[in-house]
């Protein structure tokens, strides 16, 4: 009874394990095929970080330095005479020399048989000394003077007529006319700055004829602006 009741125990017990053993081997391929799937479909939940590292390309490496600019040489080639006249050469030299170009002598000049007296330095002192042209300043068209100063260049009066009708009136008073003396001496552009209306025909007709020295401005004559006083009085 004891060794039927041990071999019977014994079959189920194996029966069960291997049951258990499948079992958990199908659990555990669940488990990691879950594993596995969730981080393909939920991309979103992987960090940040780690993605960038994986996803960014490595910079491109840097671009190779410009090669150096060729080098100039310059070949001297030395003239040949014949006859005391220059020739081209006629081979080519082998060596090749880099010349380098000194400062040019100061330029200077003189007369033969004047080197005792300083060459140059001599004839620039006498061209120095050399009196210079006198520009002459242009003189202008027209300048202003004062009424006293035309009076003294007044060659001619003409005195006015006095109007019949303004001494009937007793009118009397002072006319003052704006006038341009030009370079002859006669009257242009007269007008009418102040003064009784009834006298200030009468002297214009009369500033008109007036005659003038011409006004001299560095020994040439120029024309002037002025004004005349034309005075009208009664008791006179």
């Amino acid at each position: 009874m004891f060794e039927d009741s041990t071999f019977e125990s014994g079959g189920r017990i194996k029966t069960k394990t291997g049951r258990w053993m499948v079992f958990t081997f199908w659990l555990c391929a669940s488990v990691l095929i879950v594993m596995i799937i969730i981080p393909l479909i939920n991309y979103e939940a992987l960090p940040q970080t780690a993605m960038a590292t994986l996803l960014v390309a490595p910079p491109p490496p840097p671009p190779p330095p410009p090669p150096p600019p060729p080098e100039v040489h310059v070949v001297q080639v030395k003239p040949q005479m014949i006859n005391n006249q220059l020739t081209a050469p006629t081979k080519i030299p082998k060596n090749i020399m880099q010349v380098t170009e000194k400062e040019a002598p100061v330029a200077s000049f003189g007369v033969a048989g004047m080197e005792g007296l300083g060459g140059g330095n001599a004839m620039g002192s006498m061209f120095s000394g050399a009196p210079k042209p006198v520009v002459k300043a242009e003189a202008p068209k027209k300048i202003a003077i004062s009424s006293g100063v035309a009076t003294g260049l007044l060659l001619q009066k003409v005195q006015p007529v006095y109007p019949a009708i303004a001494k009937a009136a007793r009118v009397s008073g002072t006319v003052v006319l704006q006038a341009t003396i030009s370079k002859s001496g006669t009257i242009e552009n007269l007008r009418v700055v102040s003064g009784p209306a009834m006298l200030q025909q009468a002297a214009m007709d009369a500033v008109r004829n007036w005659r003038y020295k011409p006004y001299l401005l560095n020994g040439d004559p120029v024309e002037v602006d002025t004004q005349v006083n034309v005075i009208f009085s009664l008791g006179g």
